[in-house]
């Protein structure tokens, strides 16, 4: 007769324990009852010795985790383990590995892989948010925004949230920016992922000083990633790390002329992570692939809303490219193609507070992934549309994280009064329509504190602009096709609830005169623009799905009208 108990240790990890067939012939009840107690007992300490080991090494690095976390997935929910120097989050599908208190991600598993981050890497370079920062006239300092103390704040079988905090103190010196940080981790159960977010705030009477640049950096196996997406025309192998220390630096240090590559192919092309900026609008999931395992694995970074990113929808942001390891990146905070105009800049008598994020850092696998990698790319994509038709997320236990029910709405119609076009408005089809902290026509395109929630307008001019948290904004547009900036009268005040629909919103274009003649469409790109073919020494990559020789330069930059 079989019989198969359920053994828990330490209510944790829960595993089957098959007592196997015992031949009752030979054995009395009695002495098959005592045989199986000792199997199990058996059994028991086997599992339980490695887990004494993981609990007993300090400190804990990665090597031990490898060696001894791998087996124990949890059968069903979210599992959190707690150690003096490290926190494990595992659903059974991704498992990852915090430094206890920094909160600095050293290790990601998905389905029982290896770890995905970069391991020659030390514990402090494979995963972390950071601000570029400096005080007035100072230089840049780099802080990793770590945490100095951990708190638990929900754990269930369906989610974990925790959080690494710290509080500024003057007496930690230049070190530290002027801030206090809390970085939030969420796990659900059943999801191929686990969500990101801090809230950053300053109090009143702090030091004045700039904030640069604010990301989250993963730095994944560079000997395993080689593919990388962060479009559908923009998807390629990508060089390696090495090949760029052996190319020519040109005329900066991030584009470099590959000139002895690992792989043949790439021989004469130029590496620049800057080729694959995107429109911040546009930059919604991007990420890379193990293209050389048996079953790929994507890792992708999905953003599923603008609102907390600096310089609006127009304003370009790096996404993945080759660093140490294969870099994948979320942009919070920039001042990449626009300068200073961008940089957060506080004076000692400001307060503020900001949600960044959550991000969605999302994994997925296929088995013929190898040679249709285009499979988990559009994959990724429908989980993207997913998480956007899902924000403002309902699970984020932060209080300064709004609800939908806790935001507002507004809505209109949008019409255009060009004299030279039509004597009557027409509608403002297609217009982008959003709303930004008040200010000047434009200045949406250089505001860096507050959130911006922007929206493209149906072909009948017609707006509905949501999840608005609450403020006083300006409303401002800009239409395809037409010279100019909109912005509206009069400033809008969003309460919790509230729904305005608003009247007259009739944007009228500057113009002196009648149209003599134009040169391309003023729709904040340069797709009409002839791009020349580069010099013979210079190879251009050449993507699968070929990019326009009148439309790829608007990948890179924008005009404005």
């Amino acid at each position: 007769m079989n019989e198969r108990k359920k053994f828990f240790f330490s209510g944790f990890f829960p595993t089957d324990i098959n007592l196997g067939n015992l031949e009752r012939k030979k054995m009395g009840k009695g002495e098959v009852g005592r045989w199986q107690k000792l199997i199990v007992w058996c059994l028991g300490m086997e599992l339980a010795l490695p887990f004494f080991s993981l609990i007993n090494c300090s400190p804990l690095h990665g090597r031990a985790l490898e060696e001894n976390f791998q087996g124990f997935l949890p059968a069903n929910g979210v599992q959190l383990l707690q150690q003096k120097q490290q926190v494990v989050m595992n659903n059974g599908i991704v498992s990852l590995n915090l430094t206890n208190p920094g909160g600095l991600v050293t290790d990601i598993r998905y389905k029982g892989s290896d770890n995905l981050l970069e391991t020659q890497n030390g514990e402090d370079n494979r995963g972390y948010w950071d601000v570029t920062w400096n005080k007035p006239g100072g230089k840049d300092n780099l802080d990793k925004l770590l945490g100095t103390s951990y708190k638990v704040i929900v754990q269930n079988i369906d989610q974990i949230e925790i959080s690494f905090i710290s509080t500024w103190d003057v007496k930690v010196g230049n070190g530290k920016a002027p801030l206090n940080v809390d970085k939030r981790f969420v796990m659900l159960s059943d999801s191929p992922g686990f969500y990101m977010y801090t809230v950053l705030e300053r109090l009143k009477g702090w030091p004045a000083f700039d904030i640069q640049e604010g990301r989250i950096v993963f730095k994944l196996q560079e000997n395993k990633f080689h593919f990388m997406a962060m479009s559908d025309k923009r998807q390629r192998i990508m060089p390696m790390p090495s090949d760029r220390e052996t190319g020519s630096v040109l005329e900066y240090r991030e584009a470099v002329l590959l000139t002895n590559p690992t792989n043949p192919t790439l021989k004469g092309e130029v590496d620049d992570k800057y080729l694959y900026s995107c429109d911040n609008k546009d930059n919604k999931v991007h990420g890379w692939i193990s293209i050389n395992d048996p079953v790929p694995i994507g890792v992708w970074m999905i953003t599923p809303s603008n609102e907390f990113r600096t310089g609006g929808p127009l304003k370009q942001d790096l996404t993945s490219h080759v660093g140490i390891g294969a870099a994948m990146l979320s942009m919070f905070i920039s001042t990449h193609y626009a300068g200073e105009d961008l940089a957060l800049k506080f004076q000692s008598d400001e307060y503020w507070k900001k949600v960044f994020g959550p991000v969605y850092v999302y994994f997925n696998s296929h088995v013929r992934g190898k040679k249709h990698p285009s499979l988990l790319w559009n994959d990724a994509k429908q989980r993207m549309l997913k998480e956007t038709t899902s924000w403002p997320y309902n699970f984020p236990l932060s209080k300064d994280f709004l609800k939908s029910n806790q935001r507002g709405a507004v809505s209109g119609q949008l019409l255009v009064h060009d004299w030279f076009i039509n004597k009557n408005p027409l509608a403002g089809a297609s217009a982008y329509v959003g709303l930004a902290p008040p200010g000047a026509a434009r200045s949406w395109q250089t505001e860096s504190k507050g959130y911006q929630f922007w929206r493209q307008a149906d072909p009948k001019g017609n707006f509905v602009i949501n999840n608005v948290v609450p403020g006083t904004y300006s409303l401002f547009a800009w239409v395809p096709g037409t010279i100019g900036d909109y912005k509206h009268a009069s400033d809008i005040t969003i309460k919790p609830g509230s729904n305005i629909k608003l009247r007259n919103v009739v944007f009228e274009p500057p113009r002196a005169g009648p149209t003599l003649w134009e040169i391309g469409i003023a729709d904040r790109t340069a797709a009409e623009f002839f791009i020349p073919d580069p010099s013979p020494s210079i190879k251009i990559h050449q993507y699968k799905n070929t990019v326009d020789k009148f439309d790829s330069i608007s990948n890179y930059i924008y005009l404005n009208f």
